[in-house]
């Protein structure tokens, strides 16, 4: 591309480190490709407390391994040792709810037999409420969500159906549209009713193909079990961590005090050891279906639009500051033109929150990658690290997409989307501001 005349290249500096010279760019952070220098500047606090430091550590134990094996290919099959430790993890899940249901039928027995005395019935009362704080609960849509079914969009969810048949696993049965930065997949009801979450601040700033990756990916989890997302064991490992909550320590000022905290010294720790143990059991299952969703995306949309689609990952921090401004923006002007001004604003939103990602530069993508390298698991314990997640999704396959999506399904998804586009730039542009 010819730079026009009169437009000077971009200045540059020398690296305070190794001397290189470093390319300036007032809208990105100055670092040295050299040798790291100011790569990270703004590294975030590790999440704090004992259980998500104990997490970080597990995590890293077996990062690094868990992804070598993807590479291998070693994730086709399940080793017998991993099969008992999902076992074991179920069978403690249901030990854990087994104590919630002693609760429940002490605290109704003691109310039903216990008048007598009149205390009783008190104990049975604070045992049911107990018993209610510990239950596992199904999971509900928020309260007003933009939701959308088959008859709202059946474009879109002919769309992930296509998806799930090659993913091996069916569509959902309602898609939650929202402004943020991402997506997930969750089932609520008692009857588990399959929800996709669908953020317009990561779907629009991605293209058609890495779109059709996204839909894998989270449908990738339906197909591929991720033991930690049930219900039975994702409700075990809340109810343990209400019960380590409710057991720590207060200062103890008084001899009350002491005494209450003597006597929850060993049940406290007896609950510790079973949210880590349960945490080592699962957390590398968990991991591993990580890695199987990215696989997941590959297929569907191809081994390219996957890792174009974990690179987008990175710059997803940028969005929500993005679109603040733009309220913040549009708050000012509507302070001077009123209304019209604020129309304008929501107007092309999107458009212009694609345009502002799609105008971030390879090498501030490279940075992304270094700082993902560096962190690793220090701040999120819960997935792999980005970088070891596109370093497999890229050793893998290569993929061709299975889902092509065209010009005139583009079109008509985008058609099903525009009255959630247009309600969600709505309340961008009114309620970010503050």
């Amino acid at each position: 591309m010819e730079i026009g005349i009169g437009v000077a290249a971009p200045p540059a500096r020398e690296c305070p480190e190794c001397g290189t010279a470093v390319p300036r760019d007032e809208r990105y952070v100055e670092w040295c490709g050299a040798c790291d220098w100011n790569v990270d500047p703004g590294a975030p606090e590790p999440e704090s407390g004992r259980i998500a430091t104990v997490r970080r550590r597990l995590a890293r134990a077996y990062g690094e391994q868990l992804a070598a094996e993807m590479e291998r290919g070693a994730a086709g099959g399940a080793p017998r040792a991993r099969d008992g430790a999902t076992a074991l993890a179920f069978t403690i899940s249901l030990l854990v709810h087994g104590v919630t249901v002693f609760l429940v039928v002490a605290g109704v027995l003691l109310i039903v037999l216990g008048w007598e005395t009149g205390a009783q019935p008190a104990i049975g009362v604070l045992l049911l409420v107990l018993a209610s704080v510990l239950r596992p609960r199904p999971g509900r849509l928020p309260k007003d969500a933009l939701t959308l079914h088959r008859a709202d969009a059946p474009r879109l969810f002919e769309l992930i159906d296509e998806v799930g048949a090659v993913v091996g696993t069916t569509g959902v049965h309602t898609v939650v549209v929202e402004p943020a930065a991402n997506a997930a997949v969750t089932a609520y009801g008692l009857r588990q009713r399959r929800v996709l979450y669908l953020g317009l601040g990561l779907w629009e700033i991605l293209t058609p193909q890495e779109r059709v990756a996204l839909l894998g990916h989270e449908l990738g989890h339906f197909a591929h079990g991720d033991v930690r997302r049930g219900w039975v064991t994702n409700g075990a490992l809340r109810s343990l961590s209400v019960w380590f909550d409710m057991l720590t320590p207060t200062p103890a000022r008084t001899l009350q005090e002491r005494f209450v905290n003597a006597v929850t010294f060993l049940p406290r720790w007896a609950v510790y050891g079973l949210l880590h143990l349960l945490d080592q059991l699962t957390l590398r299952a968990s991991q591993r279906a990580e890695y199987l969703a990215d696989t997941s995306a590959a297929r569907a949309g191809s081994t390219a639009a996957a890792v174009a689609l974990l690179d987008r990952l990175l710059v997803t921090g940028s969005v929500s500051p993005e679109l603040r401004r733009e309220s913040v923006a549009a708050q000012m002007r509507g302070g001077r033109g009123g209304r019209e001004d604020r129309d304008k604003a929501e107007q092309g939103l999107w458009e212009r929150l694609a345009a502002h990602v799609g105008a971030v530069p390879e090498r501030e993508y490279e940075r992304l990658r270094r700082v993902a390298a560096r962190r690793g698991h220090s701040v999120d314990s819960t997935h792999p690290p980005t970088h070891l997640r596109r370093r497999c999704a890229a050793a893998g396959g290569p993929y061709p997409a299975q889902v092509v999506c065209d010009g005139s399904r583009e079109d008509a998804v985008g058609a099903e989307l525009a009255p959630a586009r247009a309600a969600l730039a709505r309340q961008v542009i009114r309620d970010f501001a503050g």
